[in-house]
């Protein structure tokens, strides 16, 4: 039986969030720089924070992919193309728990299409703050790494 992994969310931040933000983001900092008649550095902030701000949404939220799991594969999707991978590539599985949305990323022996790495946004957790994601262990049980 097949099982979502991944987070409703991944659709929305990835096609929605991210480009609407770095757009609209985009267009203050050029406002900003084309309106700025006080301060001659004052007209670089907006455009430097758009840079580093939209970097950071970007490789937060557009590398995501949408994971699903039975006992013998893992089901990965860029929500164009999905391939399916044994869990036997599986070499490690980590988290950033620093991020509140706690980002997977399962580690490939083998590089595939979307590379050897894939990151995955887990369902979301109330009250799991620091703590690892049980999707972690589940995944590197699956993979034996444990």
């Amino acid at each position: 039986m097949v099982r979502e992994l991944s987070s409703l969310q991944t659709f929305f931040l990835k096609f929605i969030f991210a480009p609407i933000w770095i757009g609209l983001f985009g267009v203050g900092a050029l406002v900003s720089l084309f309106n700025n008649r006080g301060d001659p550095h004052g007209y670089l902030i907006m455009p430097l924070m758009w840079i580093v701000v939209s970097a950071f949404v970007y490789w937060s939220c557009m590398r995501l992919k949408k994971v699903s799991v039975d006992d013998h594969n893992l089901y990965i999707s860029n929500y164009l193309k999905e391939i399916s991978v044994p869990v036997s590539y599986i070499s490690n599985v980590t988290e950033n728990r620093w991020i509140n949305s706690h980002p997977v990323t399962i580690h490939l022996q083998f590089s595939t299409e979307f590379g050897d790495s894939i990151v995955f946004m887990p369902k979301t957790r109330w009250f799991g703050f620091f703590s690892s994601h049980p999707v972690v262990a589940e995944l590197r049980q699956l993979a034996r790494l444990s």
